[in-house]
């Protein structure tokens, strides 16, 4: 038998630790392992929370600026057991909770200042547990973006931790935009200032662009076994300089990039989906569960600043309740530059998109929270627009009603390394639009399973986004035979995390 560990910010395994999909993967992929009969270990912070209701497995002592620190491992019940699937967290009071899922934190001064500190602390953490055993002897170790790439640093350059050495050490990339980038020297966020003890290489972990600083997205790369993309075709495009915003590649570390695949260290596999065990709303409740999800939010405090919206909202949509629309085009999406970039720059393409929805009697449901510009640009377009429904928060309920009942599922990302929400949406039998980026130019082929766009230029792509959107509408009004057979062959189509670990076996953990 197999022993693995997984170590990352997030893990939708247990309740109250998913902010996006590196949380999907680092459930299922475990999972998945389990189902082939090996071990597998999970491990995150508890961000001051998630171990309240654990057992403590050991408390663990490790070097940090000049002193000894102590954190506490805690095993954790699942949100489902599985054989030989073991789920943990790393308590210190100084791992905080952020305000982004009450996970991540926001510095926008300084950023990755908080964060970095908590997770130079969870790494330690958890290089001490392996170097104490508290894992058993392990064979693979899966870290996953720039949170836990500290571990690569520690086995690198810490004597204490020469015995990670003999692990092999997989690294999978699931938002490459986000780097981790803090500086060596004078700042209490600083490695210097965690690691004063410590000689390393300045050189071989720095940032291209702040020579003073590290990068641990580049430490992951750099250092890793095997790096991992999430898609093959986002593999492809991270080997590119950037060029925003018609193309967004390697985001600076294209080189680094470049050289693990020269080395055979750098792999694209394609995420899977969960087609077993789902969450399945009942049709004909889209629009009860949008109403029962605002009374949820307008009962919050921390919605409170947009009660007035939230009640525009609710009103809209009773109108719906009765006179069902004849078109549903939805989105389910953080508010990001990643996610709605074109809707931002260009708002009046995203008009256009409302008329033409108009005109056959449709509706476009959005549904997300994010960047505060996001949110208020869709809060300004809903009042403006009767057949654009933007429920501005989170609920699981909504998110699989939408799922279900959409007519066409919208995915214009900017880029995409991989995208979980267009599997989702297919596995329905849900045409998607998307653009044909990363992960979306793998999993959706035009007028096969939906709808793709591109351009060479970013002129290009919203003529290019707007034309094919009146196609798929040609399609669904004057095509019904086209627009069934694209509905099947999405709704047979099968991204099954069985394949995806099965090329991890073969590829990453060379097994």
């Amino acid at each position: 038998m197999n022993n693995f560990l997984f170590a990352a910010a997030e893990n939708d395994g247990i309740a109250n630790c998913k902010a996006g999909g590196m949380g999907d993967v680092v459930r299922d992929v475990p999972r998945q392992i389990s189902a082939k009969g090996d071990k597998t270990h999970v491990v995150v912070p508890s961000y001051g929370r998630l171990h309240q209701q654990g057992v403590l497995k050991t408390k663990l002592n490790f070097m940090l600026r000049g002193m000894v620190y102590t954190a506490e491992l805690y095993e954790v019940k699942p949100k489902k057991e599985y054989p030989n699937l073991y789920h943990y967290v790393i308590h210190h009071p100084e791992i905080e909770a952020g305000g982004i899922a009450h996970i991540y934190h926001d510095d926008p001064e300084e950023p990755f200042y908080t964060d970095a500190i908590k997770y130079f602390i969870f790494c330690t953490a958890v290089a001490e547990a392996i170097k104490k055993g508290a894992f058993g002897k392990l064979d693979i170790v899966h870290l996953h973006d720039w949170h836990s790439s500290l571990i690569l640093f520690l086995r690198e350059y810490h004597r204490t931790y020469d015995n990670l050495k003999k692990i092999r050490f997989v690294y999978s990339i699931h938002n490459l935009a986000i780097q981790g980038i803090r500086p060596f020297n004078d700042n209490y966020s600083s490695l210097r200032n965690w690691f004063p003890d410590v000689p390393f290489d300045e050189k071989g972990l720095q940032d291209y662009r702040y020579q003073d600083c590290i990068n641990l997205m580049a430490v992951g790369i750099r250092l890793a076994d095997a790096v991992h993309t999430v898609s093959p075709s986002y593999k492809e495009d991270v080997m590119k300089a950037s060029s925003p915003p018609e193309f967004i590649g390697g985001e600076g570390l294209e080189k680094d990039l470049q050289l693990a695949d020269k080395e055979k260290r750098l792999y694209g596999i394609l995420n899977g989906c969960n087609y077993k065990n789902i969450n399945v709303e009942e049709k004909g409740f889209i629009y009860r569960n949008t109403v029962k999800a605002i009374f949820s939010w307008l009962q919050e405090e921390s919605k409170k600043y947009k009660a007035d919206f939230l009640a525009h909202t609710g009103e809209k949509i009773m109108q719906y309740v009765d006179k069902e629309p004849k078109f549903i085009v939805s989105s389910v999406a953080r508010l990001t530059e990643q996610k709605f970039y074109f809707f931002k720059r260009s708002p009046e393409a995203f008009v256009e998109i409302l008329k033409k929805l108009e005109a056959i009697d449709g509706i476009f449901i959005l549904l997300g929270t994010g960047a505060p510009e996001y949110e208020e640009l869709f809060r300004d377009i809903s009042y403006k627009h009767n057949n654009f429904i933007f429920t501005n928060g989170q609920s699981e309920n909504l998110i699989d009603s939408m799922y279900l009942e959409s007519d066409l599922y919208f995915m214009p990302s900017l880029f995409e390394p991989c995208g979980i929400s267009q599997m989702l949406s297919m596995r329905n039998g849900n045409p998607c639009l998307v653009h044909h980026t990363g992960g979306l130019i793998d999993t959706v082929k035009h007028m096969k399973t939906g709808f793709g766009f591109d351009g060479k230029t970013y002129d290009e792509k919203i003529k290019n986004m707007l034309s094919t959107f009146d196609l798929a509408l040609d399609t669904f009004v004057n095509d019904k035979p086209t627009w069934k057979k694209i509905q099947a062959s999405a709704k047979k189509v099968r991204f099954t995390w069985e394949k995806s670990v099965d090329e991890y076996y073969t590829v990453l953990y060379k097994m």
